[in-house]
C-alpha cells in the first residue's frame, strides 16, 4: 500500500485527473500487482515508456527556447543530464513521490520507496499518466512549477552529467583520480539493478544503484559530489 493517499497529492500539486484510475496506475508498482492479483489492476511499467518521450519532449522544447544560441550538440548534452535517472530521482524526493507508490510487501521490506530506479520510474509514470489525462501543456505547466525553476539553481544539471562534474571538480582541486566499481548485480533479468562504488585512493565518495551500470556509476557520482562539498564547505 502507499503511505500517503493520492488525494493529498493532487491537493498539494494543484491537479486535480479527471480519471484516478491513470494517477492510482502511474504509482502502481509491479510488486504490488503480483501480490494483489486485483483483476483490471495495472502496473506503471508501459507508462515509464511513454512517460520517458513526453519529457524528451518537453525538456528539448524548454531547452531549446531558453538558450537560443546554444548549438545542437551543446542541448543534447543539457538534455541528457536532466533526463537521466539521477536527475529524476531528485525530481521525484522533491515531490515525496515514494510515499505515495503503491509496493508489495517484499518491495516495501527492501526499502523500495527510496530506491533510485523505482523513483526516476515513477516519476516519468506520473508525467505519461498527466498527460494522457489533460494534455501536453499540463504537463508543461507542471515541469514549469516542479522541475524548470530548478534547473538554472543546480550546476550539475545545466552542463555535462555527473560523472563529468565529478572529474572536473576533483581535477580542478588536484584530488586525485576516480574509480568507479560495480559491487552487486540483483533482481530479476528483466529488471536488474546494478550498485556501484565511486572511490579515490583508499576512501570511498559516494554509493549508486541503477537499472544499468551507466545509471549506477551516475548515482554514485552524484552522491559524491554532494559530499564533496559539503566536506570542503566544513
Amino acid at each position: 500500500m502507499s503511505l500517503k493517499s493520492l488525494k493529498k497529492l493532487q491537493a498539494e500539486l494543484g491537479i486535480t485527473f479527471r480519471d484516478p484510475r491513470l494517477l492510482k496506475q502511474a504509482f502502481t508498482h509491479s510488486s504490488y500487482v503480483n501480490e494483489q492479483r486485483t483483476a483490471g489492476l495495472q502496473d506503471n511499467e508501459r507508462l515509464e515508456f511513454l512517460g520517458d518521450a513526453v519529457l524528451q519532449l518537453t525538456v528539448s522544447d524548454y531547452l531549446f527556447r531558453t538558450y537560443p544560441n546554444r548549438p545542437e550538440g551543446e542541448l543534447t548534452k543539457h538534455r541528457a543530464s536532466i533526463v537521466c535517472e539521477p536527475s529524476l530521482v531528485q525530481f521525484a524526493e522533491r515531490l515525496d513521490f515514494g510515499s505515495y507508490v503503491f509496493l508489495g510487501k517484499g518491495e516495501e521490506l527492501t526499502g523500495g520507496r527510496s530506491r533510485p530506479a523505482l523513483l526516476a520510474d515513477v516519476f516519468e509514470s506520473f508525467v505519461a499518466a498527466l498527460y494522457l489525462d489533460q494534455g501536453l501543456e499540463a504537463v508543461k505547466v507542471f515541469l514549469q512549477a516542479n522541475m524548470f525553476p530548478y534547473l538554472a539553481k543546480d550546476a550539475m544539471l545545466q552542463a555535462g552529467d555527473f560523472k563529468t562534474k565529478l572529474q572536473e571538480y576533483t581535477q580542478q582541486r588536484g584530488m586525485g583520480t576516480v574509480e568507479y566499481r560495480i559491487v552487486e548485480e540483483r533482481g530479476p533479468a528483466h529488471d536488474r539493478e546494478f550498485v556501484s562504488e565511486v572511490w579515490m585512493g583508499d576512501s570511498k565518495l559516494g554509493t549508486g544503484t541503477g537499472r544499468s551500470k551507466k545509471d549506477a556509476e551516475q548515482q554514485a557520482a552524484s552522491q559524491a559530489l554532494g559530499q564533496l562539498r559539503v566536506a570542503l564547505e566544513q
